[in-house]
Parts: structure tokens; C-alpha cells; sequence
């Protein structure tokens, strides 16, 4: 009796062998023999998204505005960036024009100043019989404020800049609607020691 369980059970070791060494040769055909676990980390790490490199990002702004945007997939601030800095450099050449009628107009009307035209002749537009005074001032305020546009216009330029290259930072970033914050107000009690439970209210933020 020993002896032919014995026997059945090195069958079924036999059988059983034979059917996992079928099974194991049928799997090998579908792996290859160089495959690693390196190499299955590395197939799935080059699956993920890659962004910009921020640097890339912010060097492609300064050396053409709106190209950093156009990097970070926002290319719908593009006519923004162009509609301020070619509004505010239209404004600049209008008041530098308005700057040099007006001191070429001071310069020449002005008595104490030689008459060679040094800076222009006196623009049709603005009368020979003008207020020295109301000449310089309006010249003055020209100049300042085409200074203050160039101002303006450095900043916007960097202002490009900065927003391409602080938005390449954050764009990795999860910003899901899982990530919304649910705040609730209700009605509850507050149990005090040696008195009765006290009416209260009670706030549960959830994140």
C-alpha cells in the first residue's frame, strides 16, 4: 500500500514538472532575454510628461518675447505681450517726437540762444509768438514722460520674462479638482464637565 502511493505521488511530481516546464518555456518566448527591472523602470519613466526646463524657458523670453510662452503651451498671452510692449513703444516715439518739435521750438524762439537751427527748425504747428515759459514746460513734460514709458517698457519685457519662467516652475504641479478644499458649518454639542451639553457650533475643512 506504502509502495504505490509512493509511486502515484512521484507521477504527479513528474507530471507536474513536465506541465510547469511546458508553461515556463511558453512565458520565455514572450520575455526577452535581456530584460531587467532597470529597464522596465526606464520604459515607464520615459512614458511620463517632460516640461521645459525653466532656464530654457526664461533665456528663450529674453532673447524673443513671447517664445518662452510659446514653450509653456500658453501661446494666448503671445498678443498680449506684443499688444503692450508695441502699444507702449508707439507711445515712446510719439512723445520723442513731440519732445524734439518742442525743443527745437524753445531753442529757436529763445533770444539768448545762437539762430542756427540746432536743433531743427520750429515745427508749423506751434506758433512763433509762444510763451518761453509754456515752451519749456511742455517740453520738459514730453521728456518725462517718454523717460517713464521706456521705464515701463523694460519692465513689461521683463515682466515676460519672469511670467514664462515662473510658470514653468509651477506647471509640474498637480492642480486637479481633487486637490479642492470643502468646508462645512454645522450644528453640534459641546459636552462640558459637571454641566449640561452646551449648544455649538463646529467647522471641518476636508482637503
Amino acid at each position: 500500500m506504502t509502495r504505490s502511493i509512493s509511486l502515484i505521488f512521484l507521477i504527479g511530481l513528474s507530471v507536474s514538472g513536465q506541465s510547469f516546464a511546458q508553461s515556463f518555456s511558453s512565458y520565455q518566448k514572450f520575455v526577452p532575454q535581456h530584460y531587467s527591472l532597470k529597464q522596465a523602470f526606464s520604459d515607464s519613466s520615459s512614458q511620463k510628461t517632460e516640461y521645459p526646463e525653466p532656464k530654457m524657458v526664461l533665456r528663450r523670453s529674453l532673447m524673443i518675447p513671447g517664445w518662452g510662452q510659446v514653450t509653456n503651451k500658453q501661446a494666448w498671452k503671445v498678443p498680449i505681450v506684443y499688444g503692450l510692449l508695441g502699444g507702449l513703444t508707439y507711445y515712446s516715439i510719439y512723445l520723442h517726437k513731440n519732445y524734439n518739435d518742442y525743443r527745437a521750438a524753445y531753442y529757436n524762439l529763445n533770444p539768448d540762444t545762437p539762430d542756427d537751427n540746432r536743433f531743427g527748425p520750429t515745427p508749423g504747428y506751434i506758433s512763433p509768438n509762444s510763451n518761453l515759459s509754456s515752451l519749456r514746460e511742455t517740453r520738459n513734460f514730453y521728456r518725462n514722460r517718454r523717460d517713464l514709458v521706456y521705464v515701463f517698457i523694460g519692465l513689461s519685457y521683463a515682466l515676460n520674462a519672469i511670467d514664462a519662467y515662473v510658470f514653468a516652475h509651477l506647471r509640474p504641479f498637480d492642480v486637479s479638482d481633487d486637490l479642492s478644499m470643502n468646508a462645512r458649518l454645522k450644528p453640534g454639542v459641546l459636552a462640558v464637565r459637571n454641566t449640561e451639553p452646551v449648544p455649538a457650533l463646529s467647522l471641518s475643512i476636508n482637503f
